[in-house]
């Protein structure tokens, strides 16, 4: 297949999504398709070695036969990109757009898990009049976070409360929307799932950052983190996350690919805490080497995902819009 690979973009993991990008590209090629590198500035210019983009309804990217967006956070992962990939009518690699929006919005996510009894950590939205009386109701220390961002950007951990204003200031620097969460104790467990309507999950595993917490620098800075696979859960606890990763999964209406993430207490607590429709795509990326041990080698991983997006674009154009 002639695949167009979409990096960089306008979000904080700009750079990350290049080397997203660059992998991807290396791993389609190395499973026989051709791949083409386009680059998205900060500034929002596509470009394919320099020059400009075709973008064009029916005739799509390129002209290629499906597209792998490895961009990540807000403008490439939150449905925006996804909604111009269906306007051109070309298959591509992740879930659709309402199921990228939802994920991406932890709010909105965390609405829906309750609604359906998912297990999950106990959280309020800043808005309204009382959601100052919510955060004390929640306890210490508490998470205050953008509600569409990713890697950690705009968070902070709160262990007085009189440290609650600042960090809702700082959230609100990034989003309007803020979410502010319970701490949840135990191990923080992360398992990938690949699939459309009949997914599959990976082995779950441990994240041990070597920081006070998960943040940016921890999960990008080469030794921030270490990643322990299989993560050390009996076997009970490791089927019950890789069920649950796969529930939320379709009960967020994900396709291709997600990163489901956990904490798991003691007592066999286990709770859901955020599902990444596209994480870090690298073939050193927790995604990639969740299903490296659990027997799909990267070129496989990135040949499934195309064949995936081409099932699903087809099966969605039987039906008369």
């Amino acid at each position: 297949m002639r695949v167009a690979v979409l990096a960089g973009g306008r979000s904080s993991e700009h750079d990350v999504s290049l080397r997203s990008g660059a992998a991807v590209v290396r791993g389609l090629r190395a499973a026989g398709h051709e791949a083409i590198e386009v680059t998205i500035s900060r500034e929002g210019r596509w470009s394919v070695v320099g020059g400009p983009v075709a973008l064009t309804p029916g005739g799509g990217l390129l002209d290629a036969d499906a597209v792998f967006p490895a961009l990540h956070g807000p403008f490439g992962e939150d449905g925006s990109v996804q909604g111009l990939l269906e306007w051109l009518d070309v298959p591509y690699v992740g879930s659709d757009v309402l199921a990228s929006a939802i994920c991406m919005d932890k709010l909105t996510l965390k609405r829906l898990f309750a609604n359906h009894g998912v297990p999950q950590v106990d959280f309020t939205a800043v808005e309204g009049l009382d959601w100052w009386g919510e955060c004390e109701r929640l306890g210490l220390p508490l998470w205050v976070k953008p509600s569409r961002l990713g890697s950690s950007v705009g968070i902070t951990r709160v262990a007085d409360l009189t440290e609650l204003d600042e960090a809702v200031e700082l959230a609100l620097r990034h989003d309007p929307r803020v979410i502010v969460e319970a701490a949840a104790d135990g191990r923080e467990v992360e398992c990938s799932v690949l699939g459309n309507e009949d997914p599959e999950a990976s082995l779950p595993g441990e994240i041990v950052a070597h920081s006070d917490w998960y943040d940016f620098e921890a999960k990008y800075t080469e030794g921030g983190m270490e990643l322990r696979v299989p993560a050390p859960l009996d076997e009970t606890q490791t089927e019950r996350v890789r069920a649950l990763a796969v529930e939320v999964f379709k009960l967020a209406g994900c396709s291709g690919l997600a990163r489901c993430d956990f904490f798991v207490g003691p007592g066999d607590e286990i709770l859901v805490n955020e599902i990444n429709t596209m994480p870090g795509f690298t073939d050193t990326s927790v995604y990639a080497k969740l299903f490296e041990a659990t027997g799909v080698v990267y070129p496989e991983l990135c040949d499934r995902l195309v064949k995936l997006a081409a099932e699903r674009h087809q099966r969605e154009r039987a039906y008369e819009f």
